[in-house]
């Protein structure tokens, strides 16, 4: 178990600020980066909240599964499965990996995580994404990253075409890789698209001994 979650706790590092990430390589024609672009921009902004279940594969290959709420702008919430003590909750301002195991709380600004690219429907992403070949045209990648501040990451998001889905995408998950080559794959299933989700879904328990009570 100690293995387990030392190497989950690695894994949701690259959930916080990191440094490169991809998953193929190109340069598409422009016109189809501004099309593409386009409609991922319609997706996020059509979608205000999401569930899922999710699948993180960390560069060794080890499989943890979980749950994850979504919900614009800001809030998010990757609830790992049971045994695993850690738990990630961004609540709109702030993303919060909470160690239950050695009672620690780390918190960074959602804005200098990759993951502000999912939670921030306003974005422009033509200022920060590019799009990358996939070989198929009913699968869309685009790697977001601020060129001028590397160190707040990058996430490369996956979507495929679901015409049932917002703005006709269904986001399929997203790869991370660090700048110690720790590499976190996140691929979702199950996706339900602008449900009910209550702000209460992204509160969590302090495990610190003097702060005990409700956060988030």
């Amino acid at each position: 178990m100690i293995f387990k979650t030392n190497m989950t706790r690695l894994a949701a590092w690259t959930l916080a600020p990191m440094a490169a990430a991809g998953l193929a390589i190109g340069v598409p024609a422009i016109a189809q980066s501004s099309s593409t672009l386009a409609s991922v921009q319609s997706h996020l902004k059509a979608t205000s909240s999401m569930t899922a279940n999710f699948v993180q594969t960390d560069r060794n290959g080890q499989r943890l599964s979980g749950q994850l709420t979504l919900k614009r702008p800001g809030k998010i919430r990757f609830q790992y499965q049971k045994g695993v003590p850690l738990l990630i909750v961004g609540d709109g301002s702030s993303l919060t990996m909470i160690d239950y195991e050695v009672r620690q709380v780390q918190r960074w600004p959602v804005k200098n995580s990759p993951l502000g690219a999912l939670l921030d429907p306003d974005r422009d992403l033509t200022k920060y994404a590019k799009v990358l070949p996939t070989g198929s045209g009913d699968v869309l990648s685009v790697e977001v990253k601020d060129p001028k501040r590397p160190e707040y990451g990058t996430i490369t998001m996956v979507f495929v075409r679901d015409g049932s889905a917002p703005a006709g995408l269904r986001l399929r998950g997203w790869v991370a890789l660090d700048s110690q080559n720790n590499r976190t794959r996140i691929d979702l299933t199950n996706q339900k698209f602008n449900v009910a989700v209550a702000d209460s879904a992204f509160k969590w328990t302090d495990p610190r001994p003097k702060q005990r009570g409700r956060a988030g």
